[in-house]
């Protein structure tokens, strides 16, 4: 889906990669996600894959721990390609990731280098880089919960620019931009097709307002 003149092909995929795991951190095929990275260990992994294909794994905590670094995983997470990285004064790198496929972990271990890496399976997400237009999205009933979930969580927006961005691009941004929880992001990214991630929001969104709702109905 990504398509751009660097991204790897299906086939040329890496079979084996360093996993990020970030609780709450949500990177979807075809979305830019800025990472500060400043752990020791995570520095050595940027390093590592700047010499090698480019791509680490994010993957979410399923489990809320002291050290994410050591936490059990949730099974699928988005490989991301490194599009461009700055180093700060201080040590740290700012980088950015392009989403380009969702993979399955069959096997994590950790390394000499302190992080993980994992064995991983694309077959499952092949259409995350075929996948086209979703035509049948109803987009007028996703902008309705969201303009009532933005007024809840007193988020400005461009509408009109959300009026002129395509279906892809705007499920995909507002999911990763979207004050979800880190279950609700995990049930996002393993929604089947655009439209089931779409409804999956659409859900907590409208959940979310009617609880307000009751809230202030009660008092």
């Amino acid at each position: 889906m990504t398509g751009g003149i660097f991204d790897p092909n299906f086939d040329e995929l890496p079979s084996e990669i360093p996993l990020f795991p970030l609780g709450g951190a949500l990177l979807l095929p075809g979305g830019t996600l800025p990472l500060n990275i400043f752990e020791p260990r995570y520095l050595t992994m940027i390093d590592r894959a700047l010499g090698q294909s480019r791509c680490i794994g994010m993957v979410q905590p399923s489990q809320t721990t002291e050290d994410e670094g050591t936490a059990p995983l949730y099974k699928t997470g988005c490989l991301g390609r490194i599009t461009s990285f700055m180093e700060t004064d201080d040590g740290r790198y700012l980088i950015s990731l392009q989403g380009v496929i969702r993979f399955s972990i069959n096997r994590e271990y950790t390394n000499d280098f302190g992080y993980r890496d994992a064995i991983c399976d694309y077959s499952n997400f092949r259409r995350d880089m075929e996948e086209a237009e979703a035509d049948d999205l109803d987009r007028n009933k996703l902008l309705r919960s969201l303009q009532a979930y933005f007024e809840l969580n007193a988020i400005s927006a461009d509408w009109k620019a959300i009026e002129h961005t395509s279906n892809h691009r705007l499920v995909n941004t507002l999911a990763m931009i979207c004050p979800f929880s880190a279950a609700e992001k995990q049930a996002i990214l393993e929604a089947a097709t655009l439209v089931e991630r779409a409804n999956i929001m659409e859900t907590i969104m409208d959940m979310a307002v009617h609880q307000k709702n009751q809230s202030f109905a009660r008092q």
